[in-house]
């Protein structure tokens, strides 16, 4: 499995990237705002250092 993507909550959960670009980078890209993106491969108090949703 290269990307695993769930939508929760009106949000973009992003499970595994396996990708070179990112799957972030190209929602971002395509109009995305980063409040709707949760990085959820990374620990939810790591997900408070970065620019994206908590959960």
């Amino acid at each position: 499995m290269i990307i695993h993507v769930d939508l929760k909550d009106n949000k973009i959960w992003i499970q595994r990237d396996g990708t070179e670009i990112g799957i972030a980078n190209q929602l971002i890209a395509a109009g995305v705002p980063k409040k709707d993106i949760v990085l959820g491969f990374h620990a939810p108090y790591k997900r408070s250092l970065t620019e994206f949703a908590v959960s």
